[in-house]
């Protein structure tokens, strides 16, 4: 992969880029440096659907002079912009400057608004109808992706309106250091510790006989001999632990999906959840405000 993000590269593509310019100049030139031998009735002896001539007249001049403003245009742009290769010309301009510039404008306009919202604690702006707007916006634009535009969720993705918090409390603090870091949940493959494939659909059933899920009574007997794999995260009696992020099982909540198929499938090749950290998209303020917007959602009571 080292081969593709070396110098070489930064060369090659402005190498093909200007000679690409530089061959339509040429060509150009070229045209009218040639002379076709036509035919008395100034054709080129080129026909088509039986009478459609190709006449030998010059280009005409308008043509002629927006092709060479094209080029100079061309050559003009990458002197002053990032066109050739890794140069990042006269002005410096960026993609990445630009959306800094942007930004900044935009966060200077609501300043006086998030700073009227600096020192309220995250259950107080779950009170502020005004807080709220601010953070259903900030919701729609970045966490409603992945939890969904009514914040439940779906399959591997926590809903935000009940009481499961998986790696903690779900007071505003913890939720204010996971949008900060973000989260990462990991299951490894326990189907070795587990043993044989039919041990693993027995501990299975015994995981749905923990919730009180439909099972096979004779399954689950015989799988919680081998639940012991599972009880140093999910604890002996199931209900998880937020130490380690692991689900309460005695529930009715799945966040990976229910049945016997999706939980052997969880225990044979594991789970891995990333929810990426927000802090390089939002700022303090903007975290802040969604921190009690989120926080809302799971205690609108």
């Amino acid at each position: 992969m080292s081969d593709f993000i070396s110098d070489f590269w930064h060369l090659f593509v402005a190498g093909v880029t200007l000679v690409s310019i530089l061959a339509c100049a040429f060509f150009l030139w070229a045209s009218g440096k040639t002379r076709v031998i036509a035919a008395a009735d100034n054709t080129t002896g080129h026909v088509w659907d039986g009478d459609l001539r190709e006449m030998n007249n010059p280009l005409p001049r308008w043509w002629v002079y927006l092709f060479i403003i094209t080029v100079l245009f061309a050559l003009g742009y990458g002197l002053l912009y990032p066109m050739f290769g890794q140069w990042q010309g006269v002005l410096k301009w960026s993609s990445h400057g630009q959306w800094e510039v942007e930004r900044n404008k935009a966060l200077a306009a609501v300043e006086p608004l998030y700073a009227k919202f600096r020192g309220m604690d995250p259950k107080d702006l779950a009170k502020d109808q005004q807080a709220m707007a601010v953070g259903e916006r900030l919701y729609m634009n970045y966490c409603a992706q992945c939890h969904g535009s009514d914040a439940r969720g779906s399959k591997g993705f926590p809903n935000l309106t009940d009481a499961d918090w998986l790696g903690g409390d779900g007071s505003p603090e913890y939720i204010h250091k996971t949008i900060v870091e973000g989260r990462q949940g990991i299951m490894p493959p326990m189907a070795a510790a587990v043993g044989t494939a039919e041990d693993v659909r027995n501990l299975a059933h015994y995981v749905l006989s923990l919730s009180g899920s439909p099972h096979d009574s004779v399954r689950a007997s015989q799988g919680a001999a081998k639940w012991g794999a599972c009880a140093a995260c999910h604890g002996a009696d199931g209900k998880g632990m937020h130490a380690t992020g692991a689900p309460n099982l005695t529930d009715q909540i799945w966040l990976h999906g229910w049945g016997e198929e999706a939980i052997v499938r969880a225990i044979e090749k594991g789970i891995n959840n990333v929810m990426p950290a927000q802090n390089a998209l939002l700022t303090p303020d903007q975290i802040h405000v969604l921190t009690g917007y989120v926080w809302k959602l799971s205690n609108a009571n």
